[in-house]
């Protein structure tokens, strides 16, 4: 009996894991398969970007992977995807930024969700067709460059975007190491690849 309910304790967290990651990665590829410009300035955002160790990606681009919900709406709609941590447990979680107007920014605005929660870590990749790259797109447009014939990820839209999300395999563990800190498991690593149809 005790087996039993030892292992329902273990089972059950790490299904609901599972689920957040089906659902995450789901969101995501729909919403990359439908990708369009983000604006005359920037096209798509990828930025390489750590919170310490912790691999925490940017993603920022537009889709037609929306439904009008207000007057004066369409199917465009500005996005990003990013971590944010929790004041409160410490926890962080992957949100999703939406915004259904033509903005003057078009990186900021609209109305926040969270996606997934207990999210260890996320990362994007991006394709051009030939090789793979850890960051995509330029902060500071207009910029003009001979060198970005050899850096086609500058501008542009990619191929392809490859996602991997890594979350906490237990997040209800009491287990502590001898400084009083719960002891981080190896995470549960889900990838798949977006292809984006638009491009």
């Amino acid at each position: 009996l005790n087996a039993g309910l030892a292992s329902q304790k273990l089972i059950e967290p790490r299904a609901e894991i599972i689920q957040n990651a089906r659902v995450a990665m789901a969101l995501l590829s729909a919403d990359l398969r439908s990708a369009c410009p983000l604006s005359k300035d920037y096209d798509f955002l990828g930025m390489r970007r750590l919170v310490g160790e912790m691999d925490a990606d940017n993603l920022d681009f537009a889709t037609h992977n929306y439904t009008p919900r207000h007057p004066r709406e369409a199917d465009f709609c500005e996005e990003s995807f990013y971590l944010d941590q929790d004041p409160e447990t410490g926890q962080f979680s992957l949100w999703r930024r939406r915004n259904p107007t033509i903005a003057p920014d078009p990186l900021s605005g609209g109305s926040k969700e969270e996606i997934a929660k207990g999210v260890v870590g996320v990362r994007f990749e991006y394709f051009d067709g030939f090789d793979w790259y850890d960051t995509w797109g330029e902060i500071k447009p207009g910029k003009q460059d001979t060198s970005e014939k050899d850096q086609p990820n500058l501008s542009g839209m990619p191929e392809a975007v490859r996602i991997t999300l890594m979350f906490d395999s237990n997040p209800k563990s009491k287990k502590v190491s001898d400084s009083t800190e719960r002891t981080i498991e190896p995470p549960f690593i889900f990838q798949t690849v977006a292809r984006l149809n638009l491009t």
